[in-house]
């Protein structure tokens, strides 16, 4: 089919820019006839709350040749970027969604492909509303996916979110596919930790990404205490850019005693690095407060590192699930993990990126149908 796909790729940085880029070589894997848009301005500086939205990364990501098209603050640019997929012809448009700012571009591509074009619009949703949504923004998704043909969502909990919005939307449920797109570290673990200056006998524990309220990091300092009764000299290891103030969970960390216990690395973490903490990393923690998608446990995953998260319906029996906001049974999870340790085995598949791409083309029944 001949495809257009819109999204972040680098030099824009982030899960959904890595994201989009696995997305495409993954369409054009399968033989489609594939466009990716990306943007020449994503966000506004004001509005960005890291310290950039490109990538600072020494060793950029691959991707496929992209055209960069979108102005967020330009309005021209929507209607030439659509003017532009209308004379490709394609047969299905897709549009991420994982912030309602898009909102007004999205409105504008979908009205105008819905009475000029003749695409099959396919909403792509990482998240159906934002983590702390507010009324207006559920008004502005609503909006916005009237103009959709199809949906796919990632988990069952973004399913039921959808359908609460839109009773008799079109939706098909993919699972978040694995990362791969980090090369696998040379090291092994104990040369890992000592490249970071760890001694090699710590374990240690890794909270990796963006830090935000809902990914609990609060609740993991709060299970440490009792981590450190089982061990230790475990370490914990938080690499992530902070969005918002880093001092109140400094202050937890001091309350709690345990600064010999934690290593803080407040920036975005460059390609080049990544590997290198999952191979130190013992265990990946994701101690979120509500059911969500997470790049970071299939990142994990790809690295072949055991995972302890909650607020998640994963069914797989490399994540080792437990109860949301509840620090003793989080702490008691990591514990019996640290003990009884285990390896993802998931790396070098490719099929949940193989089955994205068929119920993006339509080629699998979705889960609810339009009625």
């Amino acid at each position: 089919m001949r495809i257009v796909l819109i999204g972040p790729v680098p030099p824009f940085r982030g899960g959904i820019a890595h994201y989009t880029s696995q997305l495409s070589f993954a369409l054009a894997a399968a033989g489609h006839d594939l466009l990716v848009i990306s943007f020449k301005r994503q966000y506004p500086r004001w509005l960005f709350p890291g310290a950039s939205d490109r990538d600072p990364s020494l060793q950029q990501i691959e991707t496929i040749q992209a055209e960069f098209w979108l102005d967020s603050l330009n309005p021209l640019s929507w209607f030439t970027t659509f003017n532009r997929i209308r004379r490709l012809k394609p047969d299905i448009l897709i549009l991420p969604w994982w912030t309602v700012f898009w909102g007004p571009p999205w409105f504008v591509l979908g009205a105008l492909n819905r009475y000029f074009g003749a695409s099959d619009l396919v909403m792509l949703c990482h998240n159906v509303l934002p983590h702390d949504s507010r009324a207006w923004q559920q008004i502005v998704t609503k909006l916005v996916f009237r103009w959709t043909d199809r949906f796919v969502v990632q988990s069952p909990a973004e399913l039921d979110r959808l359908v609460g919005l839109l009773p008799y939307a079109e939706v098909s449920v993919a699972p978040l596919p694995v990362y791969q797109i980090f090369p696998k570290p040379d090291l092994d673990k104990r040369a890992a930790k000592k490249n970071l200056g760890i001694e090699p006998s710590r374990p240690v524990l890794l909270f990796f990404g963006i830090v935000r309220p809902y990914k609990g990091l609060d609740i993991l300092l709060a299970a440490m205490p009792e981590v450190r009764k089982a061990f230790p000299k475990v370490l914990l290891v938080v690499a992530g850019e902070f969005w918002g103030d880093p001092a109140r969970y400094q202050a937890h960390i001091q309350n709690l005693d345990i600064e010999e216990a934690v290593r803080i690395d407040n920036r975005y973490i460059p390609n080049e690095e990544v590997a290198l903490l999952f191979a130190a990393a013992d265990l990946v923690v994701a101690p979120y407060r509500r059911v969500t998608g997470s790049g970071v446990i299939q990142l994990a995953k790809g690295f072949g590192v055991p995972i302890v998260a909650s607020g998640t319906t994963t069914q797989d029996t490399e994540v080792l699930t437990v109860p949301a906001e509840d620090p003793p049974a989080l702490a008691a999870g990591i514990v019996c993990s640290l003990q009884s340790p285990f390896a993802s085995h998931m790396a070098g598949d490719n099929s949940g990126w193989e089955r994205l791409v068929d119920m993006l083309v339509g080629d699998v029944k979705p889960t609810r149908q339009s009625e």
